[in-house]
């Protein structure tokens, strides 16, 4: 399959891409730190249609990109909520729009959710983009779109980015095994589905 990988540069995305062309796969890999060619940031809906008129016609698009910053209710502005509204539940959205006539028919489009273990302090307008995000996949299984299918992968605290930041890795999941997940959603038939990573393994 030629499968397009957004956000390839990062933790996630960087196991998705080995997991992929592992297994025989082309990937074209974009981010925000990618040559020209496939450079592309999802809060940008010009950089999105850009990308896929560069790209041509996929399989499949994975999008590994998606974060927002943890924002106590209390501190911060409007402007900071809307970002992350805008890059991670809009910016995938529109992302899902765009793409599904550059794929083939019966392709596959994976997003990004996420999850914290346990309530965490700035965690409440993530947790609001999260939801808003999984209720759109889970309501794009009865969108008739060519066989097209829409998932999402929600992974926790990934072991690789703990350690980065210094913390105990072990309540994380190694990427590898976070990627493995999204190889699932591309190569697998579900639809509408949410796949959840943590520690525990997938469900």
């Amino acid at each position: 399959m030629r499968i397009l990988v957004i956000g390839a540069g990062g933790t996630i995305g960087r196991a998705v891409v080995a997991e992929l062309t592992g297994a025989g796969h082309e990937v074209v890999r974009a981010s925000r730190s990618a040559p020209p060619e496939t450079r592309v940031d999802i809060a940008d809906p010009d950089s999105v249609a850009a990308l896929l008129d560069r790209v041509g016609e996929l399989d499949a698009v994975v999008c590994c990109a998606a974060s927002g910053a943890l924002v106590r209710l209390d501190e911060g502005d409007d402007a900071e909520y809307l970002t992350g509204l805008d890059g991670k539940l809009l910016g995938q959205v529109r992302l899902v729009r765009r793409a599904l006539p550059r794929l083939r028919d019966g392709g596959s489009i994976t997003l990004t959710s996420g999850a914290f273990a346990e309530p965490t302090p700035g965690g409440s307008f993530a947790a609001l983009v999260n939801a808003g995000l999984e209720a759109f996949v889970d309501a794009t299984a009865v969108e008739p779109l060519r066989g097209a299918r829409v998932n999402a992968v929600s992974p926790g605290w990934v072991r690789e980015t703990l350690e980065a930041l210094g913390m105990d890795p072990s309540a994380g999941t190694p990427a590898r095994e976070v990627a493995r997940a999204y190889v699932t959603a591309v190569t697998g038939d579900d639809r509408g589905r949410v796949l959840r990573v943590g520690p525990d393994g997938t469900r």
